[in-house]
């Protein structure tokens, strides 16, 4: 893959590329991450495989996070609890969570660039909204990796606490094993009790 396939070159250096993770879970926070790469490494990290991150086995996402970290001017997390998923929808935890890792980064970017369709109301940085931005704009594919390989490193600790729901295998997503582990036991505290176990796979 070569840099001339994403989108980010027109843009100002500070522009940071934001992605969240975990709308479709019923287990566990939705995780946003923010990134801001400098231009000099864009060549190499496209070079290096930064893609969507559902497009990666576990083992080379995890090695792009880090090269990512060391790389980035800034990387931020931002997460909306279950109890907040429940209490606003899926789709407003999800933007408050992008907004939150957006508001942490130093030096706050020029420009915001958000996958999806949705922009994030009151944030008072201008801000761009890209469908299937993580295969189109290389700061939102490094921001997929890292939010996601963030939230996985979660729900794998969080596993240990609740290990009737086979989470170290599904990462929160409704599974078979998932779904019966629910049936079987209940929910626990970090399930969003706003989602039926039928509308997500």
């Amino acid at each position: 893959m070569v840099f001339s396939e994403f989108i980010d070159e027109p843009f100002s250096p500070l522009t940071a590329g934001v992605d969240e993770v975990g709308r479709g879970a019923l287990f566990g926070p939705v995780v946003a991450a923010a990134v801001i790469l400098p231009p000099e490494v864009w060549d190499d990290l496209a070079n290096s495989g930064v893609k969507d991150s559902k497009k990666l086995s576990e083992k080379r996402r995890c090695q792009l996070a880090a090269k990512i970290r060391r790389v980035a001017w800034d990387c931020q997390i931002g997460i909306a609890s279950v109890r907040e998923i429940d209490r606003l929808n899926i789709l407003q935890a999800s933007l408050l969570a992008m907004k939150r890792a957006i508001l942490k980064l130093k030096p706050q970017p020029d420009m915001v660039l958000i996958d999806g369709n949705q922009e994030i109301r009151d944030l008072f940085i201008p801000q761009r909204t890209i469908v299937r931005g993580d295969s189109q704009c290389l700061a939102i594919a490094a921001a997929s990796i890292v939010a996601k390989v963030w939230r996985d490193a979660l729900i794998v600790r969080l596993a240990k606490k609740y290990p009737v729901y086979d989470l170290t295998n599904n990462k929160g997503y409704g599974t078979k094993k998932h779904k019966q582990g629910i049936v079987s036991y209940g929910v626990s505290p970090q399930h969003r009790l706003s989602f039926s176990l039928g509308s997500r796979e």
